[in-house]
């Protein structure tokens, strides 16, 4: 699948665990759900990765005061992925299936949840194993939340035999300030040591150590007489790679009659270029790194969504979202954009279909 391909379904199919809110009390039901993604890349007037993916979900409570949620995964990546910049592209497809499992023990003031995870595709292996939990005040205003992670990824590519680790850390607490007014905050602190080159680009050669750490903001704010919550979420992103990120998110979602729900969206990126990335106008180098992944240059990227769902008799909960990502060298708010870089856009349809019983 490669590098893109994984990105985009753990975003669109999976919500990382050590950043997911968890519920401080048992689920009252237990929720079946199906997930299916199409997502499309495009760049110079021609399609380049596709993605179709499908999840399948389930989440039981037993025993009074546990739950078990569990997830499969299966899609399909096709196309023609650059590997020069943008100017040439090498035809791809491939398939991956994954499995996630967890397992959650709920207490009066705490939770605590052990989960573990494995990805299987032609070239990539991956394997995980996660542990996290809440903590709440006696009032329940303030909830605590932390999270470690371990992620040991194969990769067999083009000859190659190599290997990836990943150790994560996450911190956060949750304060309700007023009836209408919820915020969080995380961060997270990512250490990986390995192959992160990319096989499938040439002329790709990166460090093999990568340090990463977030830290993200988010408040919901109710707004009485429409019944509406605005969320609002910044993320601040850095690297031992030299790239910086600064991720604003709008939503606002809006219930009505009949158990329908709208939630427009926007979110605007900015970010620098990797140290060791390479600019069109810059080549040849004679750097001991080099990447010529557009990915890792410095752009800014604006991402469109909405989302309409309907709930049918409490039980049934069918969702429908569309996304539109541009992403621009000229759109950068706090530098430079990398030059000679070809604009990219990529769309992505979403549908999901759950039930509780």
């Amino acid at each position: 699948m490669g590098l893109a391909g994984r990105a985009i379904l753990a975003a669109a199919l999976s919500m990382p665990i050590l950043e997911t809110a968890r519920a401080e009390t048992v689920p009252e039901s237990a929720v079946i759900s199906y997930k299916y993604l199409d997502y499309q890349e495009s760049q110079l007037g021609e399609d380049r990765i596709g993605v179709k993916a499908r999840a399948w979900s389930v989440l039981l409570p037993f025993a009074g005061d546990w739950s078990v949620q569990a997830t499969y995964t299966k899609d399909a990546v096709s196309g023609a992925s650059p590997r020069f910049w943008s100017k040439a592209a090498a035809s791809m497809r491939d398939n991956r299936e994954a499995k996630d499992i967890s397992v959650t023990r709920y207490f009066s003031h705490d939770t605590l949840t052990i989960g573990a995870s494995l990805s299987d595709e032609n070239d990539y292996r991956s394997e995980g194993f996660s542990f996290a939990g809440t903590h709440s005040t006696e009032d329940k205003n303030t909830t605590f939340n932390y999270g470690f992670a371990v992620t040991n990824d194969d990769i067999s590519s083009n000859g190659l035999q190599e290997n990836k680790r990943k150790v994560d850390w996450a911190l956060g607490i949750t304060q309700i300030l007023t009836s209408k007014d919820i915020v969080q905050l995380t961060v997270t602190d990512v250490q990986g040591k390995g192959y992160f080159t990319d096989p499938y680009k040439l002329f790709d050669l990166r460090p093999d150590s990568r340090h990463q750490n977030t830290a993200q903001v988010r408040w919901n704010h109710f707004i009485e007489g429409s019944d509406a919550t605005l969320r609002l979420s910044y993320r601040y992103y850095t690297d031992s790679w030299s790239i910086k990120a600064h991720t604003l998110g709008v939503e606002y979602v809006q219930p009505l009659p009949g158990g329908w729900v709208l939630t427009p969206s926007l979110r605007v990126h900015d970010q620098s270029a990797a140290e060791f990335y390479v600019n069109p106008a810059d080549f040849p180098w004679t750097a001991t790194y080099s990447s010529l992944d557009q990915r890792l240059s410095a752009f800014g990227a604006r991402t469109y969504g909405f989302k309409v769902s309907k709930t049918f008799d409490a039980n049934w909960t069918v969702d429908v979202k569309y996304e539109k990502y541009l992403q621009r060298s000229g759109w950068r708010l706090f530098g430079q954009g990398s030059p000679d870089i070809d604009p990219f856009d990529a769309k992505m349809f979403q549908l999901g279909v759950s039930y509780r019983f």
